[in-house]
């Protein structure tokens, strides 16, 4: 085994999660050939291409990545200040999603409940979609409001989140389940927060554990990978050069604001087993003012997700087949 990786002592996904309780190809061609079934070697190319493109990019990396193994455990391939406390922005959305999620685990809530979108309520610039309607007041469900949050990361979901899941609560929910770093930032307003700090490994055990199950009930668990996974939700980083079937395959979440660009996810096996998850936040990058597909960030994790994918191709993932999709993606032209 590489010096350079290192095996987590738990499966994919058995981490510190206290239960539901509670409360472009080229960098992957330039590559050697390797065993499908050698998680070092699969990890050496997720590796090399992590930090080809990083470099690339400049800035400063936190980034925590791992591959599943033949034992059904995580080869730990980056881990580069993994427990730094990084800005998460729009990746702790995933955050607030199990916070709700998990009170809609427990009775307290459930999907199809309303809840009021006010004007006042309405971020009137940023993402999302609220703001672009202009017919206020409205209803919408907490599902409508978690489908957006997630897909098109619509600020105004966050705040429509924080109605019915109030910040210290939320911050409650995410300690007793092992993620006392992974925190939103309690305003004045009880309702309302920003989306605050995490680290790049408590973002990795939070998904590891979620698609092993161990975070929500298994509902709860299809639901929000289903959504992550959708053709809707976010195509700039690493799942840009992908087709559509290979895209199903990840679900992931990006978050960015002032110099940041970050993105967290995992990718799946043809039969929505889990094969690699990732957890990455940089900063100080050129180009500060451009949040498209152009930044260099977002241009580097376009590439690792290109390479990464072809790295896993013929490798089975780990654990229990979680969110495969129910349907194959085809575009309506209505009726």
């Amino acid at each position: 085994m590489s010096p350079r990786l290192s095996r987590r002592a738990f499966s994919l996904g058995t981490v510190v999660a206290a239960g539901t309780a509670m409360g472009s190809g080229s960098i992957a061609s330039a590559q050697p050939k390797l065993p499908r079934d050698n998680a070092a070697g699969v990890g050496d190319r997720v590796r090399n291409a992590y930090e080809q493109q990083s470099a690339n990019a400049g800035g400063v990396w936190n980034s925590y990545i791992s591959v599943a193994d033949a034992d059904g455990g995580a080869l730990a391939v980056v881990e580069e200040n993994a427990d730094t406390l990084v800005e998460a922005y729009s990746v702790n959305k995933i955050a607030v999603a199990t916070a709700v999620l998990d009170k809609v685990d427990r009775g307290l809530l459930t999907l199809d409940q309303p809840v009021d979108v006010t004007a006042d309520i309405v971020i009137p610039d940023g993402d999302g979609i609220f703001r672009l309607d202009g017919a206020y007041p409205s209803s919408v469900t907490i599902g409508h409001a978690m489908a957006l949050l997630l897909t098109v990361s619509d600020d105004t979901a966050v705040r429509l989140c924080g109605l019915v899941c109030p910040a210290l609560e939320l911050n409650e929910i995410l300690v007793a389940k092992g993620f006392p770093n992974t925190q939103v930032v309690p305003v004045t307003n009880p309702n309302r927060f920003f989306l605050g700090q995490t680290t790049p490994r408590e973002t990795h055990d939070l998904l590891a554990a979620l698609v092993n199950g161990t975070l929500l009930a298994a509902a709860s668990t299809d639901y929000l990978l289903t959504i992550l996974r959708s053709p809707v939700a976010f195509t700039d980083g690493i799942r840009r050069t992908m087709s559509s079937d290979e895209r199903s395959r990840v679900a992931t979440k990006a978050g960015w604001l002032d110099d940041g660009r970050n993105e967290a996810g995992v990718m799946f096996d043809p039969a929505g087993k889990p094969v690699l998850i990732y957890s990455m936040f940089a900063a100080g990058m050129a180009d500060a003012g451009n949040f498209g597909a152009t930044h260099p960030g977002v241009q580097a994790r376009s590439v690792m997700g290109r390479a990464w994918m072809d790295a896993i191709s013929g490798v089975s993932g780990r654990g229990s087949v979680r969110s495969a999709p129910a349907f194959r993606y085809r575009p309506s032209n209505g009726d």
